[in-house]
């Protein structure tokens, strides 16, 4: 069974790629995936299959294929949001939305996944389990459409949950894993700096938010330089600082926005704290008013480390010609809202290398000019293709 099914998605790899490039080419914003869900729910019509739709707090969608033998539930999930940027690629199936671009890899992650289901449901008499494909709105914005879906209970009896990520940095072939902590969680603030206005001639007159606000963000600086510990992953950043007025008028107020990275939960409690702290030193020092919001959006993405070694043992033990390296990635500081589901559920993320071909190196994720392999997709299939199969008894 595993041979055929790897068959069938070698077969239909021209059909995963022409999904890719439509969905590529009418691209959704995360929570306004209306379009998209519909075309996913579309694709099961008239299939032997239960389709939940509206699934959370968006357009999620469950589609369940129950084999007709029992045995373990495993998950499999695929987001489908895209991102507010201005595509930049040169390629005939460019975005058709103005500022929306699949500039993280979602429109790959949906198309094969509908294929890889699609070939499951064909060969569903020979699965001993059950299987949920997750098709996830909203991976992009906070509070996220992963978390809203574990709540809903709807994958309370699942036994695992696996997922992937389309990287350019390195070739097609190319499968990462890592287990234990793998993603940073993240943290966003925005600090109100509400000083006294007044006109530049006077500064005795006034008191200027922009001086106690570069004061904040040379401080802060210091909370993973002087207060973590060097063996642990931390990153503040200032994303923006909006102090824009005229030149000669000491504004009223600023803000600030920033974002915090953290490998677990003490390093993310002891960030907020140093954050915390530095604000009240500088209403202290500079006579200001300060209003914090601090938000904790995505958790650190933790992998089963013994289903990871089992996911890289059935990788290896492929003998599959389309994946040639199966490599163990480093801690990756990007944030994943993946990591919900394996807050309840054991599983593993892992990584899809996409590299295009004849690039020195690629445009990553989020940037205008990112780009794809398409033989990755096959890769992406196969390879949770392989998981499945050992899972559901199709060996």
């Amino acid at each position: 069974m595993k041979e055929k099914l790897m068959t069938m998605l070698e077969n239909r790899k021209d059909e995963m790629i022409q999904i890719r490039r439509h969905l590529h080419e009418n691209p959704e914003l995360s929570f306004k995936e209306a379009k998209t869900a519909q075309y996913i729910a579309d694709f099961y019509k008239e299939k032997d299959v239960d389709v939940q739709t509206n699934v959370g707090n968006g357009y999620g969608i469950i589609v369940t294929i129950k084999g007709d033998n029992p045995g373990k539930v495993i998950g499999l999930r695929a987001d489908f949001d895209a991102l507010p940027i201005h595509e930049e690629t040169d390629v005939p199936f460019k975005s058709k939305s103005e500022g929306v671009m699949h500039a993280c890899g979602h429109d790959g992650h949906t198309a094969y996944m509908l294929i890889l289901a699609d070939c499951l449901i064909q060969l569903k008499s020979s699965i001993a389990g059950t299987i949920k494909i997750i098709h996830q709105h909203a991976e992009e914005v906070p509070p996220g459409g992963a978390k809203s879906i574990v709540e809903s209970g709807i994958l309370d009896d699942l036994d695992a949950v696996f997922g992937t990520h389309l990287f350019p940095t390195d070739p097609v072939g190319t499968v990462g894993y890592r287990g234990g902590y793998s993603m940073a969680g993240r943290s966003y603030f925005k600090l109100i700096v509400q000083g006294t206005g007044g006109h530049g001639s006077s500064p005795q007159n006034a008191n200027d938010p922009i001086v106690a606000g570069a004061h904040f963000v040379t401080a802060v600086q210091t909370v993973v330089s002087r207060r973590l510990n060097p063996f642990e992953m931390g990153v503040v950043t200032i994303g923006s600082f909006d102090g824009k007025g005229t030149f000669n008028i000491i504004k009223d107020s600023i803000e600030i926005e920033g974002d915090v990275r953290y490998m677990n939960e003490k390093t993310e409690n002891l960030i907020e704290k140093e954050i915390r702290r530095i604000i009240g030193g500088v209403e202290q020092e500079f006579g200001v008013k300060c209003e914090l919001t601090y938000l904790s959006d995505y958790p650190p993405l933790y992998n089963d480390p013994d289903v990871t070694a089992e996911v890289a043992s059935i990788l290896n033990k492929a003998n599959d010609p389309t994946i040639t390296n199966v490599v163990e990635y480093p801690k990756f500081s990007g944030s994943e809202d993946f990591s919900y589901y394996l807050e309840k559920i054991p599983g593993v993320f892992f990584y899809i290398g996409c590299k295009p071909k004849g690039v020195e190196k690629a445009y990553f994720n989020h940037h205008p000019k990112f780009d794809i392999d398409e033989d990755a997709l096959l890769v992406s299939a196969k390879s949770v293709g392989h998981v499945v199969c050992s899972y559901v008894g199709m060996e």
